[in-house]
């Protein structure tokens, strides 16, 4: 039992950790089936740290997918690694509202125009499709749908599951 614990915290070791040093919810939740978090890890830590895609419109399409799947943890995690990575407190708010309400250059309302359509209709539009693809590569494309889906993904488990905020993790903006 003692080389499932130690394995289990090596794994979480490779997560990010909450401000007073304890795994974020969502690894300690996802721990409870230790041979899918470390593979959870490797999957969606491709995402945040070594894909092709730039961190701040990444986390449009995050923030857009968890705002869209009602997902407050979600939200209030990439709130935090947004603001980090060059969004506006602004932005991040404008992010739950009609995309005509915010100053958006094309290529972000794009993005955004994705989330919203992978997250109504499981699809990308075609339209949509071909404005991508005057901004994106084949690989960078293909990451896009990934990052959107594996988000839709993890804010439905964060959802189904409960998982509740950490601490000093915001919640929805203005709340």
């Amino acid at each position: 039992m003692q080389h499932i614990d130690d394995e289990l915290a090596a794994i979480l070791g490779m997560g990010i950790n909450a401000p007073d040093g304890t795994p974020l919810n969502i690894f300690g939740t996802i721990a409870h089936h230790p041979r899918l978090l470390k593979r959870f890890m490797n999957f969606a830590g491709l995402f945040l740290n070594k894909g092709f895609l730039p961190a701040r419109e990444r986390e449009i399409v995050i923030l857009r997918v968890g705002w869209n799947c009602q997902s407050v943890y979600e939200f209030g995690q990439h709130t935090i690694i947004g603001e980090r990575v060059g969004l506006s407190l602004e932005e991040v708010t404008a992010l739950t509202r009609d995309v005509e309400a915010g100053q958006w250059s094309n290529n972000d309302s794009h993005l955004i125009a994705m989330a919203d359509e992978l997250c109504a209709d499981n699809c990308v539009s075609d339209a949509t499709w071909q404005a991508l693809a005057q901004t994106w590569n084949e690989a960078e494309l293909v990451e896009l749908v990934m990052v959107a889906g594996v988000y839709r993904l993890v804010s439905g488990f964060l959802n189904t599951m409960g998982v509740e905020l950490d601490a000093d993790t915001p919640g929805w903006p203005g709340q």
